[in-house]
């Protein structure tokens, strides 16, 4: 897509129309005075089409306005905050497509007005300038969106790694190593592998991968992650070459999103990586034995991550993607909790709510986790500090209530110590809704060893009081404020009768 032409094609549509509506005119007389069909004005309008120039010329001439200035890319004041939607980086680099629009639909909504409209992207860009917000943070969202969309289930993508496991003679219920993926790459695709170079660069240490083109491309892992954590490393490569994915990040660890179809692209690849290393068939039957149980077994948990060779957040993470297709539990989150050393409060760091109940969400880092949610729960477990990558995870569950979205969700979390940050502490948690759906999948939901919490997102936020929670870190601010409010609605209700 060009850029520039499209700006400018949104630009002379933006000045075509104010300059219409500012002469009382309909679409239909200023077709007839330009010698224009109407269905091309309103292209034009809509900045859809940029007419050839005697076409531009009959327009400023049915337009009263110099030629120069209908073609000038500068606006009238009023117009400067629609100008400058037209031509910002959120436009040029959002994925409508996705969702069914076009840039110039959204364009066409906001110019409807352009004196509103220019206040209303005025007050977005200075919610975005005092919080800091970025496109990349808008491309993620957007990715999270089109995940929810489709509820994150992709067939065709599922389809290419049975294709290739297929073609490479590996069965279902074959564990794919760090080896094997390695080889594959050479031999398939040409890619060498490196494990030594990250580790010892005093920059680029704590970076995961780093992928070098050109005539003898190599894919630089870090020596230092796990093992099953380099075999994913090495199955999203096999992903972007089957899958013909060209536009990508050259980093394994996100440094800049430079466009959506990067963000896309590596969310693809790290699909088909998951399917390829987890079949989603040898999955759905060992969690078909998992809920099968009549009490929640962790060791069960644990057996699954050897059986496939994954980390507890490519487990979870894929199990988010198996579950809505394979056992119709759609109502469900990943969440994922890091700890670093210097701060004792736990940062929320990846979210995937596919549930229509608003937990969990990012919320303000100033505000203190709930304690007693597992996933931030598991973090003091004892057996963390000391934790080797060969060691089994700790596991929590619980079926939790939210309190302030009335909902009680099933939530099991693992954790483990960062490869690369070993005195970091993360954990995974998935959450699935109490409801008849997963009463009739999930056996053990009634385990009364299976502790029952009342919960929410944040302490500032919790109406619990002691005796009620004795883990409260921070008094509930955030409530307060929120019934103070209403208080005071209810008081000038009554006042004015």
């Amino acid at each position: 897509m060009n850029h520039g032409s499209e700006n400018l094609r949104l630009v002379l549509g933006l000045k075509a129309r104010a300059l219409r509506e500012a002469r009382g005119w309909t679409l239909k007389r200023l077709a007839e005075r330009a010698g224009l069909a109407i269905s091309y004005l309103s292209e034009i309008e809509k900045g859809k089409k940029y007419p050839k120039p005697e076409k531009l010329l009959a327009l400023a001439a049915a337009l009263e306005t110099p030629f120069e200035e209908l073609v000038s890319p500068r606006v009238a004041d009023e117009l400067s905050p629609l100008s400058a939607f037209a031509g910002s980086e959120f436009l040029r680099e959002f994925p409508f497509e996705l969702f069914g629009l076009e840039a110039s639909d959204l364009f066409d909504l906001v110019a409807a007005d352009p004196r509103k409209a220019g206040a209303l992207l005025r007050t977005f860009g200075d919610i975005a300038r005092r919080y800091d917000l970025e496109v990349e943070h808008l491309l993620f969202g957007a990715l999270r969106s089109y995940q929810q969309l489709n509820g994150n289930s992709f067939p065709e993508i599922e389809e290419a790694a049975e294709r290739l496991r297929a073609e490479s003679g590996w069965a279902a219920e074959h564990r794919l190593g760090e080896a094997e993926l390695t080889e594959a790459l050479a031999r398939r695709f040409g890619v060498t592998v490196d494990h030594e170079t990250l580790p010892a660069h005093r920059e680029l240490a704590e970076l995961r991968s780093v992928y070098a083109a050109g005539p003898a491309p190599k894919l630089y892992v870090n020596g230092h992650l796990t093992a099953q954590q380099r075999a994913f490393v090495v199955a999203r490569e096999i992903g972007y070459r089957v899958l013909g994915l060209a536009e990508r990040p050259v980093t394994g660890s996100w440094l800049r999103a430079e466009s959506f179809e990067q963000v896309l692209n590596n969310f693809r690849a790290s699909y088909f990586a998951g399917a390829l290393m987890i079949p989603r068939a040898a999955l759905a039957a060992e969690l078909g034995r998992f809920f099968a149980a009549s009490r929640f077994r962790a060791r069960t948990l644990i057996e699954m991550l050897r059986r496939f060779g994954a980390t507890p957040e490519m487990l979870f993470y894929r199990v988010s993607q198996v579950l809505p297709a394979e056992f119709g539990l759609t109502e469900l989150f990943f969440v994922r909790f890091f700890r670093d050393p210097d701060r004792r409060r736990p940062r929320l760091t990846k979210v995937l709510n596919l549930a229509r109940a608003a937990v969990p969400y990012g919320v303000s880092p100033e505000e203190h986790s709930c304690r007693r949610w597992p996933g931030v729960a598991i973090l003091d477990h004892p057996e963390l500090p000391g934790h080797r990558a060969t060691d089994p995870p700790p596991v929590a569950a619980a079926r939790c209530r939210f309190q302030t979205e009335g909902v009680e969700f099933l939530v099991v979390a693992l954790a483990r110590p960062l490869a690369l940050k070993p005195r970091t502490l993360s954990s995974v948690s998935l959450g699935l809704l109490v409801d008849e759906r997963l009463r009739g999948v999930v056996r053990f939901l009634e385990d009364p060893a299976l502790a029952r919490l009342e919960v929410d997102l944040t302490c500032e936020r919790c109406p619990l009081a002691p005796p009620a929670c004795t883990d409260r870190a921070a008094p509930p601010t955030v409530l307060e404020r929120q019934r103070r409010l209403s208080r005071r609605e209810a008081a000038i209700a009554e006042l004015l009768g």
